[in-house]
């Protein structure tokens, strides 16, 4: 098994679980909402399907192509929650003022990731 293969594994595992956690702790993914966006609870649970989705059709060579592309769409939809809590320095989350800017930079290792597995 490939090292890239492993990697999809790892991802679908973790988007799907993460997207589970929106419906099962929508009150954590809430904290960071932006203000200035409206229908938060629904937007918890719409980003939390398309976690679920993707998380799931990047295991499926057929629709691993579209499966990545679409996580790199959400992680981008998402972004501004990641700025909202840095900017808030973790106040959002109880975190750290750290832990809260350093999340940013793995937003794009993420997208970086998903795009790696658009090539396979």
């Amino acid at each position: 098994m490939s090292f890239k293969i492993v990697t999809i594994y790892i991802m679908s595992i973790f988007y799907i679980q993460i997207g589970i956690k929106h419906f099962t702790n929508v009150e954590w993914f809430m904290k960071i909402m932006p203000p200035y966006l409206p229908y938060h609870k629904e937007l918890v649970y719409l980003s939390g399907i398309f976690e679920i989705i993707f998380g799931l059709m990047i295991l499926f060579e057929k629709t691993r192509f579209w499966g990545s592309w679409g996580l790199i769409l959400l992680l981008i939809a998402v972004f501004p929650a990641n700025i909202y809590l840095a900017q808030t320095n973790g106040l959002a989350m109880n975190t750290s003022p750290e832990v809260a800017w350093g999340r940013l930079p793995f937003q794009l290792v993420f997208i970086a990731l998903a795009y790696w597995h658009t090539k396979l």
